[in-house]
């Protein structure tokens, strides 16, 4: 469901049986000049619809306006859109905070952008990740007064933290494609893999006439892509969300 047409007894319901709120995030990228500029967020927006005919998710409205970065192309004539992850952090920390005070427990956020460095993090995931630590001891504070950790309410903190179940685990950011897919599936920029992909999700997103004025060596391997290679990608995604939304 769609939070932005979510009446409030919908969401009061959807807060009752603790369902997954799912953040689509991502940036405005230059992705050569076969492919929309929006790939990464609308692989992670095109999945997360197909996921939810399979399962009661409540999908956030995406942010495309992450940390892009200059690094494939300069912005001037090719699109790319830069928010530095500074910027970002203190907008996260607000929106974890606010979903937090509006009483969701199950709060995740999905990026595709740069996440074959997802372990050591990248300018987006980190500062939504670290948003999403700050927004939580903000809320705890809030809610239980100074000291709330070391109250005796908090005894078995360690026994439930082992069983994955503590608070800290209410606010969450994953990657799209996990690192165990990478070895199974192309991941690439606007390459053979991502050009699959889109093919699959997002067909519109992809002109496959105008792979010939790409230069970048990135691109070189896009016109081997096809709906098929992106239909397994997809398949390997929903895998991954079923795993990671399953609460």
């Amino acid at each position: 469901m769609r939070y932005e047409l979510m009446l409030p007894h919908q969401i009061r319901k959807a807060i009752a049986e603790n369902r997954p709120v799912v953040l689509p995030l991502g940036v405005l990228e230059y992705h050569g000049e076969h492919m929309a500029v929006g790939m990464d967020t609308l692989a992670v927006v095109k999945s997360l619809e197909l996921f939810e005919k399979e399962a009661e998710i409540v999908i956030l409205p995406p942010f495309y306006y992450g940390a892009a970065s200059y690094a494939v192309a300069a912005p001037e004539g090719s699109g790319s859109v830069q928010v530095g992850g500074n910027v970002l952090a203190p907008f996260a920390e607000e929106l974890f905070y606010s979903l937090l005070r509006i009483g969701f427990r199950n709060i995740h956020a999905i990026i595709h952008h740069q996440t074959e460095n997802f372990a050591a993090g990248m300018p987006t995931d980190l500062a939504f990740k670290a948003a999403g630590r700050q927004a939580m001891f903000r809320f705890l504070e809030k809610e239980r007064g100074e000291g709330w950790w070391g109250s005796p309410a908090m005894a078995d903190y360690y026994a439930e933290h082992d069983e994955g179940s503590n608070f800290f685990n209410w606010v969450q950011v994953h990657p799209l494609m996990p690192a165990s897919m990478h070895s199974r599936y192309p991941f690439d920029h606007a390459g053979t893999g991502e050009t699959s992909l889109m093919l699959a999700l997002c067909p519109e997103a992809v002109d496959a006439g105008r792979f010939a004025d790409n230069t970048g060596w990135y691109t070189a391997s896009a016109p081997e892509a096809s709906a098929e290679l992106g239909q397994k990608g997809v398949a390997m995604i929903l895998e991954h969300l079923r795993a990671t939304l399953s609460g």
